[in-house]
Parts: structure tokens; sequence; C-alpha cells
């Protein structure tokens, strides 16, 4: 309830409002004429102006929460978009969107993920926690990749390389939030589907960092990505990069065996 209160706050500060009519000089005429017609009252009636201080509030109030419930009704993922409209944020399946139209563009070679390693496909299955499923419209991978190993040795992000590099597909537990954070920019980003189920898809290129299992930016692994679509899938979020076209892209995701 905590973050839902601090989003409708936000969310009231972008509201642009017109002011309640001004009654106060119906009311002191109001009052004029019934002091006129009875005895003096025996305390200070207080000021109209506070109480239509009183109704603005309550009225805006009224308009903000009538917006949340629409804007939770009709924008997915529900709070997800309703973050968007505050903060002009997107997230969605662990990765935070900007749609700044300034995005910050890495200045320095990019750093792996934590502890990232290469290995085999039957080592890379025992080292995380979900599923590795690969897209058959892509083949057989050239290399695989692990990252983030928690205390316990579960690693928290699998990375499959086609083309040299050039076509990555990163796969993580959809549980741990955030994961990646990027700045969209004027390319934007697009609601779409994958299987039936809401998807992502960003279609140019735009920075991306690694958010480390504490919520903090990992700035030296910021890097400028190719067109990407995430979805999410069995509890698994997927992101796939590459010069794909959004219909290109789709038909590699539902491709997941």
């Amino acid at each position: 309830m905590a973050d839902l209160d601090r989003e409708l706050r936000e969310l009231s500060a972008w509201l642009e409002t017109p002011d309640p009519p001004d009654v106060t000089a119906q009311v002191r005429a109001r009052l004029t004429a019934e002091r006129t017609a009875t005895s003096p009252p025996r305390f200070q009636i207080r000021t109209p102006r506070l109480r239509a201080v009183g109704r603005r509030r309550r009225w805006r109030y009224a308009v903000v929460a009538a917006l949340v419930t629409l804007l939770v009704a009709v924008l997915p993922p529900g709070r997800a978009a309703l973050a968007d409209a505050v903060t002009g944020l997107l997230r969605f399946a662990g990765i935070t969107i900007s749609t700044s139209p300034e995005p910050v563009l890495p200045t320095a070679s990019p750093s792996p993920l934590p502890a990232q390693h290469p290995a085999g496909l039957t080592q890379a299955q025992q080292a995380v926690r979900f599923p590795i499923r690969l897209p058959a419209a892509l083949g057989p991978p050239e290399r695989v990749l692990v990252a983030d190993p928690d205390g316990s040795g579960g690693h928290r992000v699998v990375t499959v390389l086609w083309q040299g590099g050039a076509v990555r597909l990163d796969a993580f537990d959809g549980k741990l939030n955030p994961v990646f954070f990027k700045q969209a920019g004027g390319a934007g980003a697009e609601w779409t589907f994958v299987d039936g189920r809401q998807a992502v898809w960003i279609d140019a290129p735009h920075p991306v960092s690694y958010v480390d299992r504490s919520g903090v930016v990992r700035e030296e692994s910021a890097r400028l990505a190719a067109e990407t679509l995430i979805w999410e899938r069995d509890d698994v979020t997927y992101r796939l990069e590459g010069a794909f076209t959004l219909t290109e892209a789709v038909e590699v995701a539902q491709s997941l065996t």
C-alpha cells in the first residue's frame, strides 16, 4: 500500500484540474442575512475560504482516485503502466524502460555482468533454477554465459549468443526485479504480444545497464543495445536483442522450445 500511496501522490501532481467555483461571496451574503435576522453568534464562523480549499482538495483526490482506477483497469500491466504515467518509466518483467527523449549514452566499453563466465548448455542448466529454453528459429547457439550467482551458487542470468554476439537472448528469473535498466530515448517502446502474452518492443538502439541484486544500477555494464523484444513465460523473463523487425522478433520468440 505504501508504494501505491506514493504513486497516487505523484500522479496527482501531473493532473491539470480546474479549480472549483468560488462561492465565497454567496456564502458571505448568506451569513450576513442570517446575522441580521438572528442574534449575533456566540463564536466566530471560520472563513469559507478554508472550506473551499478543503472542497478543492477532496475534489482533486476524487479525480485522482477515479483516474487511477481507470489506469489500472485499462493499461497493461496494471500498476506498471500507472508508474509509466506518473514518472515516464515503463516497468515490465524485471526491466525498467525510460521514455526520456534524451537518453544518456554509454561512454566506455561495457564490463560483463557480475561473475559472468562461459558454460556448456548442460552446465548452464545446472547453474540456474529455471529451464533454459532456446529459439528453434535461430538454431544451435554459438556461446552460452551464466552470471550473477547468489550465496548458494544459483546464477541469476543466462545469456545465449549467435552470429558472433550480434544476436543475444538473456533469460532470468522473472521474480527478481529489476534486472536491466533501459533508456529507450526517441525510439520509445510499444506493447505487443508473444504467444498471446503481453510483451514490450523497442525498435531502435538504446542504452542498457544491469541492475544488481541490491537494486543498484551497474553503470560499468552500460552499453548500446540493438532492437529488443522483452517478454515473460512461465516466470522466466526473456530479452531478445538483434537487428530484427518486430515481426521477425516475435517469430523467434514464439519458437522457444
